[in-house]
């Protein structure tokens, strides 16, 4: 038995108006998570350009593992579970990206 929680318009436009909400803030993190895992350099907007043609390229990505899902299954609710997957596999993947510390931001108390 699968469990969905949207049924009619209402809750609908009420899910619609939080997801809007998030992604704006959800855009802004991702930006500056990325910016934490640049190295240094004074160019900057090379890394920036590939993160927005990425950006892109996953958005096309994403559009196109909806519409199989939906054109396969008939339900687009599973197609919403397909994407949930890309961004499980996102999170986890941050954990294995090296880190290191960055020297500029730390301040010296002697």
């Amino acid at each position: 038995m699968r469990i969905f929680f949207v049924y009619d318009h209402a809750q609908f436009y009420i899910l619609a108006c939080i997801v809007g909400f998030v992604m704006g803030g959800t855009q802004a993190l991702s930006r500056s998570t990325y910016s934490k895992y640049l190295p240094e350099t004074e160019d900057t907007a090379s890394f920036f350009s590939f993160y927005d043609i990425t950006e892109k390229i996953a958005i096309v990505l994403g559009m196109v593992v909806f519409a199989m899902v939906e054109a396969f299954s008939g339900d687009m609710r599973l197609s919403i579970l397909a994407l949930i997957s890309f961004f499980v596999i996102g999170v986890i993947s941050l954990f294995f990206i090296p880190k290191e510390e960055n020297s500029t931001f730390k301040t010296d108390m002697h």
